[in-house]
């Protein structure tokens, strides 16, 4: 079997199971055996039946001396009792609701148990244990450091297990993607006894070494594709923008508030690397509401002032069109032409009557045709433009590209840096790169990911801006809550409502999740029983970007967003597409249902949508689960208003992959390594720099090949 086939054509699974593992985003075999246990139970040492303690977990090794299914009087469940005995005692061993045990396993079939021992006042018993007959050949469920997988419905460990166990020979047909002598420097094993050995390690000392291996594989292409993006930045030439002092502070007058000092300090970061002769590589990191967009529009200004064109990048349409009206508005009477293209849309807006030597095409308020935009870009008549990562694909060249702002995405590669350099009208220089995000990043652990990267950090709010009050709302205060949100709206405010899942099932018409809230059944909820007086929108992925009615029925987001934005409609229900970048000055409620559900960075951004204007806001989160660490959690997050502090709380209690695991941002890749592998993660960094990549091809080779799959959606 070849390392690419599907998992379909493994021992017993069918169509059901396939579809089940594809939502653990299993489809291959090679997928499987990177799929890893996220724990382990340590069944390796026997124990004989008379030598066992009340709640130990053990395996004991013993023959069926009797067993029978019964029907329990009074649950009506069926249970599976048996007598196992060995050379020095008996145990009793009780299954529930598992009838076809007393079929698989026979009076007189030796077997391994492996579980928690318990004893009542008839003696020792064992309870649900794992069970595996006695073959000549090695256990997979029991008598060894069993792996434990995380699991979706449908699917068990044993499953998982048994699926492993057919395909870990594969592993050593996986290639070594580390040239020996690395491998040597590094002390690490190879990679195909590392995957084999994290499914199923014969010991505890063989899984560290496995651990180590893979968590360095994580930590070090993160650094190598730095160390690549560095050499690729050293060895080009930018333009060098001046700082046009006299023109920066008249926009920094104008502006209707004063800046605050970490903007100030940003700002001049950003200017300074602008007019050096190697293109800046920097990430500018904000909490929400800091006010990284007018950083990046000054920097973009002074671009414009120097007869450069900007560009801004978002990740979502909703995002990009935010951009553009923001834009707009700073720079009315400047004589910037801003001009949006999206998979969707295509306009730009002239609203000055001043135009800069060097461009005189004023273009009126207008809708283009995608070609038309494409057209004048070219030309250079407009100056800033904003798009998604469309600006890419597109057939867009620029006249003379001086500054690429990439927002929420720092992934930008080096192949997308190939790209856009390609399409701005320079061959012999690079424009300049900022990166933008409003998800808190701690300085070490943003040196750990971009070491390549320059930081610049607001860490601080607007002076006009009031803390977000948060409360953990139990489960019989809901009532209150309903009625202080409903005189909020008498008030005039706007109410946001998030939730995690759009639909309860999947394509297959298959359950996934009914336990958890949706944005069209809490839509529906809302509209009809709690507020049916109040006109409630609703926005999730999967509504088409253009076209339609946001009140019931089909809907686009763009819709919705103006409806909301227009104060046309009081509430809006949601899924997480509003997490970055939405700005409704005039909503002053976030209520997030299945708050558990979400990350606390996550759940900051959320925050983050409400008190962007002078009124009080608040933030309600709900919650069905009743587990201390959820518990402890939310109560951290209902006193902490820091994003920075809100994100190394989430990076501690859950480890990176968790907290920033979204597809786009590259994390995804991080599921071993943590903050706490700081002897790992500098071993890393000091092997990845000044590596000469063309001795080592097969390296540069598995970054692209890693970038493939993590790069810009």
């Amino acid at each position: 079997m070849q390392l690419h086939a599907s998992v379909a054509k493994l021992n017993r699974v069918g169509k059901a199971l396939e579809k089940r593992l594809k939502r653990l985003g299993v489809e291959t075999v090679q997928d499987l055996l990177f799929y890893f246990p996220f724990r382990y139970e340590d069944y390796s040492k026997l124990r004989n039946i008379k030598d066992l303690q009340d709640g130990e977990q053990v395996t004991i090794k013993g023959k069926i001396e009797l067993i029978a299914n019964k029907r329990s009087p009074r649950k009506r469940t069926m249970i599976t009792e048996a007598v196992v005995a060995d050379e020095t005692e008996q145990i009793k061993v009780i299954w529930f609701g598992q009838p076809f045990i007393a079929k698989t396993l026979k009076q007189g079939d030796s077997v391994y148990l492996s579980g928690k021992v318990s004893s009542d006042m008839f003696g020792m018993q064992m309870v649900g244990p794992a069970y595996e007959k006695d073959t000549s050949s090695d256990t997979t469920h029991t008598a060894r450091i069993v792996p434990m997988y995380s699991l979706t419905s449908g699917i068990t460990q044993k499953q998982l297990r048994f699926l492993m166990s057919q395909i870990i020979d594969l592993a050593d047909k996986l290639e070594d993607w580390l040239p020996e002598d690395i491998k040597e420097k590094a002390d690490v094993m190879n990679l195909g006894e590392a995957v084999r050995s994290i499914h199923f390690p014969e010991s505890d000392d063989e899984l560290q070494h496995a651990l180590r291996r893979l968590k360095f594989d994580e930590l070090y292409i993160l650094q190598l594709r730095g160390e690549l993006l560095r050499q690729s930045i050293k060895s080009s030439k930018a333009s060098q923008i001046k700082f046009k002092e006299d023109e920066i502070k008249k926009f920094v007058k104008k502006l209707p508030f004063e800046l605050t000092k970490k903007q100030k300090i940003s700002s001049w970061e950003i200017l300074q690397d602008m007019e050096k002769p190697e293109p800046m590589n920097r990430l500018l990191e904000g909490d929400v509401g800091s006010g990284k967009t007018v950083v990046a529009a000054m920097a973009m200004y002074n671009a414009v002032l120097n007869g450069k064109q900007a560009v801004i990048m978002a990740p979502t349409e909703v995002l990009a069109f935010q951009h553009y009206e923001s834009l707009c508005g700073l720079f009315e009477d400047l004589g910037v032409q801003v001009g949006i293209l999206t998979r969707s849309k295509a306009q730009a807006s002239q609203k000055s009557k001043v135009i800069p030597v060097g461009h005189q095409y004023p273009l009126k308020s207008q809708k283009f045709t995608k070609l038309k935009l494409i057209e004048v870009i070219g030309e250079g008549k407009v100056q800033v433009i904003v798009g998604t990562h469309a600006l890419l694909t597109d057939k867009v060249e620029f006249k003379n590209l001086g500054l690429v702002i990439v927002d929420e995405q720092h992934r930008f590669g080096v192949e997308q840096r190939k790209t856009i350099r390609k399409k701005s009208g320079n061959d012999s220089t690079a424009p300049h790169f900022l990166s933008m995000t409003a998800t808190p990043i701690p300085r070490s652990f943003a040196l750990t990911l971009y070491g390549d990267l320059d930081l610049s950090i607001i860490d601080e709010m607007p002076a006009d801006r009031k803390p977000v009050k948060t409360r953990l709302v139990d489960p019989h205060n809901r009532e209150k809550a309903y009625g202080f949100i409903k005189s909020q709206v008498k008030q005039g405010r706007q109410v946001f409502v998030v939730c995690p899942l759009i639909e309860l099932t999947d394509n297959d018409g298959s359950t996934i999740g009914s336990d958890k809230k949706t944005v069209l059944d809490e839509y529906e909820k809302l509209s009809k029983q709690i507020f049916p007086d109040l006109k409630i929108g609703f926005l999730h992925g999967k509504l088409p970007a253009r076209g339609g009615s946001a009140l019931g029925g089909k809907s686009s987001k763009e819709e919705v967003m103006r409806l909301f934005k227009s104060g046309e409609t009081d509430i809006l229900v949601s899924t997480s597409v509003i997490e970055v970048g939405v700005d409704i000055p005039n909503a002053s409620v976030m209520m997030i249902e299945g708050a558990e559900r979400f990350g606390l960075a996550q759940l900051h951004q959320f925050r983050g949508r409400v008190g962007r204007a002078g009124h009080q806001s608040y933030c309600f989160l709900f919650t069905d689960s009743n587990t201390n660490k959820v518990k402890e959690r939310l109560n951290f997050f209902e006193k902490e208003n820091s994003g920075f502090k809100v994100a190394e709380y989430d990076l501690e209690q859950r480890g990176p992959g968790e907290v920033y695991g979204f597809a786009q941002s590259g994390m995804k890749n991080l599921k071993l390594a943590t903050l706490q592998d700081k002897g790992l993660i500098k071993l890393a960094r000091d092997m990845a720099r000044d590596i000469d990549f063309g001795k080592y091809k097969s390296l540069k080779n598995r970054v692209e090949e890693w970038e493939s799959g993590v790069h810009l959606e």
